[in-house]
């Protein structure tokens, strides 16, 4: 009986199931029958162990069949065992997850205390998720886009809250993934530009016991309990996650966008040791998680445990989930979910060469698909931005800073210059490309680009975290009143700054993030951490879908498609560029640092563009050449310059405060 793969795979006369277990002395696999309220289980033990892994085949089972593990071993929680056969456990490898917890009390593998007390005795079946059998597994839907990452634009989405409330989807499907394939949907993100949707979490997930608690769900998906099964709430029909994942998959191909999914590598929905026991902590708590030496969770990630990077049954779940999302649902690539954890084996040191790292860079099949990292976690050892190997692409958290900040007038402006310009002071010396960087001012944890020029503070009170949860460090600005406004200039203004920044993000070099949404102005009313909100609150609303800055939004996008120079694949050469001060010279070395410049010029190819951050109008002088025709000008709703006049060399013009405009030489 051979045991590998790992999971439950049918054929004709029933099913093979493998799952690891080092420290278990026997494993259960336990087939589910019957309804809510009245579940049955027969118990067949898994007589085979090779390798750790305790396997079987079961006769007369087939897709369809609900299941579970129970294990039995040794309870010793200082150790970080903690096997208990009361509380069935998901199959790491299901393809589908079925149910939630419905009983926290059921769930939690301890009673009275989760390091001193007895093992719990509650049997958690028909309270907690249960594994199901699936069929054989497909061959990926194609043919893949394969976008060269020089002409790259992202959008980062959630599945339901993107469509949730769309009019010309069908009521059955908003809020899922046929809902992200509706031709409607489609279209928007064409006229965007949008080369590659990147998926907040998809993977099954489990609200984690803090917010059952307080009774509420973990909206964004940071939570998961299966890396191989699709969350079945994003599916229109139950039990069809697998089939209408694919149906979107092969839906935006066509249409020549990618998917890139957001996976959580570093942490599970279980918690900390007060947690639940759904699956990893019952199987083999020492062998998925990074433990200290008195059997509490090693948090790095901020979540209660963190999954241990060092771990030969971790890199292997790690990557064979990667690779079944790549070669039988067909994603384009993956967001690492605070991606320096997969560095920090046992949580020890960040190392750009560790085992889990190295293994998917080097996968036959991982490597030839996008791989991006969130280069930090939950500790100053983790902030690596730049740190990563030449396999990845990184969210460049500095670009994010340096252009918020430049926009609202603070710091030297030789900070932006260097991101505009690619980074490559962070990625050049790795060997990386200017793509390398994943440039982005708003993501969906932080404020929207509305909300960054409305709210100077957070405003999260109804996460029920007496807003204490989220950043203080936001770099926005209020424009002298905190939230929405009844003035029309001070909207005019705020509006203004918003396409200044969109402007900056599409025109500079790397790959560019939009939030999806951004560009229909949504609002979360200044929550910064909206991560437990399923409500209006962080849906998209499409009232604004025929827009003016959706028009200015695929505008720009439009002028960086439409030229190489604005999405280079190499580093600038020294000469290649030409830095200009708005007094009609070359930047010097003292303006690098002059905290009191808002105004700079960036000439490259046949296109200059120039930023003005300050408060006042500002005059500026052409650099010589041209002629320069004004192509896109921040100050309009549209980005549609007022003239497509000439300007020669030399000129003088008037630079609006707050103000971006791109020119091209001809």
């Amino acid at each position: 009986m051979p045991v590998f793969p790992l999971g439950a795979h049918a054929d004709e006369g029933g099913v093979r199931f493998a799952v690891a277990s080092t420290s278990a002395d026997a494993v259960d696999v336990c087939l589910v029958d019957g309804m809510e309220g009245a579940l049955s289980e027969k118990r067949v033990a898994l007589t085979e162990r090779t390798f750790g892994v305790w396997h079987g085949y079961v006769e007369g089972v087939g897709p369809g069949q609900r299941y579970g593990y129970r294990v039995h071993g040794p309870y010793r929680p200082a150790d970080g065992v903690r096997a208990n056969p009361a509380k069935i456990l998901v199959d790491p490898y299901a393809r589908r997850i079925t149910g939630r917890v419905t009983d926290l009390h059921a769930a939690r593998g301890w009673a009275d205390d989760p390091m001193t007390g007895p093992p719990s005795t509650v049997d958690s079946l028909g309270h907690v998720p249960l594994s199901v059998v699936t069929g054989p597994d497909a061959p990926a839907p194609g043919p893949r886009p394969d976008v060269p990452w020089s002409e790259t634009v992202i959008a980062e989405l959630h599945v339901k809250g993107y469509t949730r409330l769309h009019p010309d989807v069908p009521a059955e499907h908003r809020g899922t993934y046929l809902g992200l394939a509706h031709p409607a949907v489609i279209e928007h993100l064409r006229r965007l530009g949008v080369t590659a949707v990147e998926l907040l979490p998809v993977a099954a997930i489990a609200d984690e016991p803090p917010l059952l608690e307080r009774g509420r769900t973990n909206y964004w998906g940071y939570a998961t309990l299966g890396f191989l099964a699709p969350h079945a709430g994003y599916a229109s029909a139950p039990g069809a996650e697998v089939e209408e994942f694919r149906t979107m998959v092969a839906a935006l191909h066509a249409a020549g966008i990618e998917v890139i999914l957001d996976i959580v590598p570093n942490h599970t929905a279980e918690g900390g040791v007060a947690g639940t026991t759904l699956s990893y902590r019952g199987l083999d708590a020492p062998a998925y998680y990074s433990l200290r030496g008195d059997g509490h969770d090693a948090d790095i990630t901020g979540t209660g445990n963190t999954l241990d990077a060092g771990s030969p049954t971790v890199i292997r779940l790690v990557c064979d989930a990667m690779r079944y999302w790549v070669t039988s649902m067909g994603v384009d690539g993956f967001r690492i979910d605070l991606a320096s954890v997969l560095g920090r084996p046992r949580s020890g040191p960040f190392d750009p060469h560790a085992p889990l790292l190295t293994a998917i860079a080097v996968d036959p099949v991982l490597s030839t698909v996008k791989l991006i990292a969130e280069p930090w976690d939950a500790t100053g050892e983790g902030y690596r931005v730049g740190g990563f190997g030449v396999a990845w692409s990184e969210w460049n958290g500095r670009y994010r800073d340096a252009v918020r900040d430049f926009w609202r007038g603070h710091g030297s402006i030789g900070e932006v210059a260097s991101r505009l310009a690619g980074s490559s002071d962070l990625y050049r010396i790795s060997g990386r490309r200017p793509w390398a960087s994943i440039n982005f001012v708003t993501a969906h944890d932080g404020f929207t680009l509305r909300d960054l020029v409305t709210y100077e503070r957070k405003h999260n009170e109804a996460n029920g975290e007496d807003n204490r949860d989220g950043t203080d460090d936001n770099r926005s600005q209020n424009f002298g009143e905190e939230g929405e406004t009844r003035s029309p200039v001070r909207a005019a203004r705020r509006l203004a700054t918003a396409r200044a920044m969109l402007g900056t993000l599409l025109l500079s070099t790397g790959t560019p993030m939009l939030l999806g949404g951004d560009e229909l102005w949504r609002t979360q009313r200044g929550n910064n951490n909206a991560y437990c909100l399923d409500d209006e609150t962080s849906w998209v609303d499409w009232s604004r879908r025929d827009g003016a800055l959706a028009a200015y939004t695929a505008r720009v996008a439009a002028i960086r498609r439409s030229s190489p120079a604005l999405h280079r694949d190499r580093f600038y050469l020294d000469g290649e560029v030409l830095w200009w001060h708005p007094a009609g010279r070359r930047l010097s070395g003292a303006d690098w640092h002059d905290a009191g410049l808002h105004t700079l010029g960036l000439l490259r190819g046949e296109w200059l563009l120039l930023l003005h951050a300050g408060t006042d109008a500002v005059a500026a002088t052409l650099p010589p050449g041209g002629p320069y025709t004004p192509e896109l000008d921040s100050t309009r709703p549209d980005g549609l310059p007022a003239t497509s006049r000439p300007l020669p060399g030399g000129a003088t013009i008037t630079l609006p405060p707050r103000s971006l405009l791109l020119l091209r030489t001809t």
